[in-house]
């Protein structure tokens, strides 16, 4: 079978996709073995809507455990971490996490909004150790 974005992976949601003023708020937990894919690697897409104040920080999480979280090591994330402006409408932010966690999720840090701004992302996981990826 010709390798390919589908067959070598899988989309997940990671950061439902909504209108947020001033908060953080933690993104879907991403299991990398899910399907059983074990999944190397993923980049999350983050995508903004409408941003009309404030500034939007994402950061990146792992897990061992799916229960306790921690910022992840620099040296495992690809790309610089965006932070979304009141001028960065209908833009998309690619971000790397080749990490040894089986579980990584976005956070959202939203400041100085009034009304603030729509934004989500997905994660795409590749490197599936079986292929073709289960979906």
């Amino acid at each position: 079978m010709r390798r390919t974005a589908y067959s070598d992976g899988v989309a997940r949601p990671a950061l439902a996709i909504a209108t947020r003023t001033n908060g953080a708020v933690n993104g879907i937990t991403v299991d990398r073995h899910y399907n059983n894919n074990a999944c190397r690697s993923v980049m999350f897409v983050v995508q903004s809507g409408t941003m009309t104040d404030g500034s939007v920080a994402i950061t990146v999480q792992d897990s061992p455990d799916n229960s306790v979280w921690t910022a992840v090591d620099p040296a495992f994330v690809q790309g610089a971490l965006p932070t979304i402006a009141s001028t960065d409408s209908n833009k998309t932010y690619d971000i790397g996490y080749t990490g040894p966690q089986r579980f990584v999720r976005l956070v959202a840090t939203t400041s100085g909004a009034t009304t603030g701004g729509t934004f989500g992302a997905v994660a795409y996981m590749s490197g599936a150790r079986r292929r073709p990826a289960a979906h």
